[in-house]
């Protein structure tokens, strides 16, 4: 997966070109398209997923239901969609929020540099998960995921952290909406 070409794009979103994945995530990263999914079940919990102990960029932290990247040539939401399957075996109807940029650096290992779509979807349960991208998972309630960020903000992803605040913020409403779709 490092040799895959992403979508290299400026702040408005205009794809620049493509380059690898290995590439765009070094040193301190070169802006690209990617997305976030946040699955919630008919109860109004979030779907956490703990990043295998295998990734390059913050593994073992906490993070969103799924988060990757568009190939180059693929539509946003047809890898959004490629993606809940390949890491969660999940189907699921997608609703496309916001865009949010972003930098991180993770150490010497590399950084985050994206221009990130977020998602919101509707899920009762996982199927076959990738324990190649996915070392465990789990759902929480809102309330408590604001408290545990609060308490243990390194626990988890910076861009989890980002657009939870937003999402919270701003987006109440449709994630309520979710709960008739599950």
């Amino acid at each position: 997966m490092s040799n895959d070409l992403l979508i290299l794009v400026n702040e408005r979103d205009e794809p620049l070109g493509s380059d690898t994945r290995a590439a765009c995530h070094s040193g301190d990263g070169i802006l690209h398209r990617a997305f976030s999914i946040y699955l919630f079940d008919r109860q109004g919990r979030l779907l956490l997923q703990k990043r295998s102990a295998g990734k390059q960029l913050w593994p073992q932290h906490w993070s969103n239901s799924c988060c990757s990247h568009p190939r180059w040539g693929e539509d946003l939401d047809a890898a959004a969609h490629r993606r809940l399957v390949e890491e969660l075996g999940v189907r699921a109807p997608l609703q496309a929020l916001f865009k949010f940029q972003y930098q991180a650096r993770f150490g010497e290992h590399g950084s985050e540099h994206e221009l990130c779509t977020v998602f919101i979807g509707a899920a009762d349960d996982v199927g076959a998960v990738d324990p190649a991208e996915v070392e465990a998972w789990r759902w929480v309630d809102p309330a408590d995921l604001d408290r545990s960020i609060a308490a243990e903000p390194d626990a988890y992803t910076p861009w989890l952290r980002l657009a939870w605040e937003r999402l919270r913020a701003q987006h109440r409403h449709q994630i309520d909406a979710l709960r008739a779709a599950v």
